[in-house]
């Protein structure tokens, strides 16, 4: 993926009420500064002039957010019913998100579950910043948790690193960069919370894309997938060594799955055993109470 022009938006999905486009990275989604040097709505009105709604204050309805660090799927309504309905998907939590990340060191367990709370940091010099809980300054951290799924192991730059697959199962700001970073495993290449001791001076991106998205709305399921980013041929800083698990399968199970669960919803419970057959003994009774039932006159 090269570095985001004004003219290069790839756009992987479209339909008369959604765009999916392939973010670039360390592109911002919008801006009202002048000196923004490139945004994605710019990218937006550079190739669909035509689609803009001077009714928004951007010209386009995001109906979620990317990091200006991380690149990969973004939907777009195209008017408001739409905008509407991709809101109430997001909002019950039916919305099926995969990310990409190269990650610090090795991860040894193939599949885990990161379930850190998370809130918003308000030690000094930390602004705009989450951490989580227990963490000196952690405000009102929220349950977060993240499907992580080990890819491939190998070296970057020459230092041990992990491909792993991240399924956000709650939308935390930052969730997916805090979460790697408190299993000790920072996304390569973020500075905010990689730590001051890891060396970044190779990667020339944060590690970290939105490779898969599903947003079932009643109209139509807008589903889809990027193209992987971190590949030997794009970047040859980045050298697998070991396969874990297939992405293309995982793939696979995302697409065939209904869609993710909401991890804070209990379990439904489970349906009341048949009511047993009345028996003759129950249903004399019953009509002898019947029989002797009357209402009272009235006064």
């Amino acid at each position: 993926m090269e570095p985001g022009s004004v003219e290069n938006l790839a756009v992987v999905y479209r339909s008369r009420d959604f765009l999916v486009v392939n973010k670039h990275w360390d592109v911002r989604i919008d801006s009202k500064a002048w000196r923004e040097p490139l945004t994605l709505q710019q990218q937006l009105r550079h190739r669909f002039p035509e689609l803009a709604d001077p009714g928004t204050c951007y010209g386009f309805r995001f109906c979620h957010q990317l990091d200006f660090s991380t690149s990969g799927a973004l939907c777009v309504a195209l008017n408001k019913a739409a905008a509407g309905s991709a809101y109430r998907c997001f909002k019950e939590r039916r919305v099926a998100k995969a990310y990409l990340a190269l990650v610090r060191g090795h991860v040894q367990e193939g599949r885990t579950t990161i379930s850190y709370a998370i809130g918003r940091s308000s030690a000094e010099g930390r602004s705009h910043t989450m951490c989580i809980e227990g963490t000196p300054g952690c405000e009102n951290p929220k349950p977060s948790v993240t499907e992580l799924v080990v890819l491939e192991h190998g070296l970057y730059a020459g230092d041990p690193v992990s491909k792993v697959l991240l399924q956000p199962l709650t939308g935390r700001t930052h969730q997916l960069r805090v979460h790697c970073n408190a299993l000790g495993h920072p996304v390569v290449g973020d500075l905010t919370y990689g730590g001051a001791g890891v060396r970044e001076e190779q990667p020339f991106r944060m590690m970290l894309h939105a490779l898969y998205l599903r947003v079932p709305t009643p109209a139509e399921c807008v589903e889809a997938c990027t193209p992987d980013p971190f590949l030997p041929a794009l970047d040859a800083c980045w050298s697998p060594q070991t396969l874990v698990h297939s992405l293309d399968q995982l793939i696979q199970a995302l697409r065939d799955a209904p869609h993710l669960p909401d991890p804070g919803t209990p379990p439904p419970l489970p349906p009341l055993p048949p009511r047993p057959p009345e028996t003759e003994a129950q249903r004399a009774s019953c009509l002898q109470w019947l029989a002797e039932w009357t209402l009272e006159p009235d006064g």
